[in-house]
């Protein structure tokens, strides 16, 4: 019979959970009374999962529970963490939560429609017992000015939806806006959603909407490299990411050390928002990092199977007072 995410897991699985979580010890700080950790996570293709709590190469899927297991006990580390690639069925996604617990809750966005989409959900899971959406849930749609013109100089819509979901952690209220953005078959593809979210967010921000103070700006931003058009289009209107962020690789294929090969370090992944200005970051920032899941800490034959069986994207946090 085929196993159940129900089932306690095997004593190797224990073990190998027991080595993440003090891997993540490390690097991660523990929630505490005065904090707020939001983290993002592009989690490739997150749809389905072999019901095996180990599995072998050549099995399809090769994402395991052991491996749904690995994403939860992550997860579990942040108040508040953006889930980039859910995919329709969601299957694997809906195991982890179901690890997580009754204390934890999500958001997700419907499949957007269109091969752009690539059938992907988005989402944000949160722990009840720290944090509480606030009132807001929505969809970023683009509307055409009088002109017909529409912001970025997008020609359509976002290919995958903007989401964006506002929470309270005692007296501190963030808006949480995430998006993964068409890579395209060429980087000026991604231009004008770069640039659309950028205008988007500055609009908001500025305005008097009470849902528009604190916004953070996290997801999959397909931008390359720090300074290239992609990363001057995002930061275009004043979007910044903390300086911590700045040298940590995003995938397991980037090479770990920035001087190396430059050409081998992304950008791909960002938590950014307002250092100034009326639509400054009033929520004080602390710290932000990354956690390299990659150095043997779960099982796979190479780093492409780590990819299959967790991600190819590592994920980010920001640690906040609250």
């Amino acid at each position: 019979m085929p196993d159940s995410i129900e089932d306690p897991p095997p004593a190797d699985v224990v073990a190998e959970l027991a080595g993440l979580s003090a891997a993540l010890d490390r690097v991660v700080p523990p929630k505490a009374y005065g904090n707020l950790l939001v983290g993002t996570w592009n989690v490739r293709v997150f749809d389905r999962v072999r019901p095996a709590w180990r599995s072998v190469r050549g099995d399809r899927p090769i994402r395991d529970l052991s491996n749904v297991a690995c994403i939860a006990e992550i997860v579990r580390r942040f108040d508040i963490v953006a889930v980039q690639e859910v995919r329709r069925s969601a299957a694997a996604f809906l195991a982890m939560m179901h690890l997580l617990g009754r204390t934890w809750a999500y958001l997700v966005t419907d499949v957007t429609a269109g091969s752009p989409g690539n059938s992907e959900r988005l989402a944000f899971v949160f722990d009840t017992t720290r944090v509480r959406p606030s009132g807001l849930a929505c969809e970023l749609v683009v509307a055409p000015d009088r002109s017909g013109a529409r912001p970025g100089g997008l020609t359509d819509q976002f290919a995958r939806t903007p989401y964006a979901v506002s929470f309270e952690r005692g007296s501190r209220r963030v808006t949480l806006v995430t998006l993964h953005v068409l890579y395209g078959s060429r980087a000026a593809d991604r231009l004008p959603e770069l640039r659309a979210i950028a205008e988007w967010l500055a609009r908001w921000s500025a305005s008097t909407d009470v849902w528009g103070e604190n916004l953070l700006a996290l997801g999959d931003f397909n931008i390359d490299r720090s300074g290239d058009p992609l990363h001057q289009a995002f930061t275009s209107t004043g979007l910044r990411a903390p300086d911590a962020l700045n040298l940590v690789p995003r995938t397991i294929f980037d090479d770990p050390d920035p001087a190396a090969r430059p050409n081998l370090r992304h950008f791909y992944d960002q938590i950014a928002w307002f250092p100034e200005g009326r639509s400054r970051m009033t929520v004080p920032f602390v710290n932000a990092g990354m956690f390299d899941f990659s150095d043997g800490l779960i099982r796979a034959d190479d780093r492409q199977q780590l990819a299959n069986r967790v991600s190819d994207h590592y994920p980010l946090w920001c640690e906040f007072e609250a």
